[in-house]
């Protein structure tokens, strides 16, 4: 199991950014961070912890599952990753130089 990271732990009582219709339970208490598809994620491997999105536990397990269509997955990932960035950044969790 890979040690939490700063990022990581920054998504402990945060809102769900993903928010996918239909899906999210909208419950802060089950938000992790959640890590999108890329070249780097596969078979027990995960994207890096800046290529991730705060997700409720449903929102997390939709994504997982690869449920939905996939442009339907891209929308609400790529949506996710901005919100995200946008709290990471205004709390100094993520800094860009």
């Amino acid at each position: 199991m890979r040690k939490p990271t700063k990022l990581r732990k920054s998504a402990k009582g945060q809102d769900c950014t993903l928010n996918v219709v239909h899906v999210c339970n909208y419950n802060s208490e089950t938000t992790v961070l959640c890590h999108l598809d890329g070249e780097d994620k596969g078979m027990a491997l995960k994207s890096p912890d800046h290529f991730a999105v705060y997700g409720c536990s449903d929102c997390h397990s939709w994504l997982d599952q690869h449920n939905g269509a996939a442009i339907d997955r891209l929308f609400y990932s790529l949506r996710a990753l901005g919100r995200t960035h946008k709290i990471m950044i205004e709390d100094g969790t993520l800094v860009i130089a």
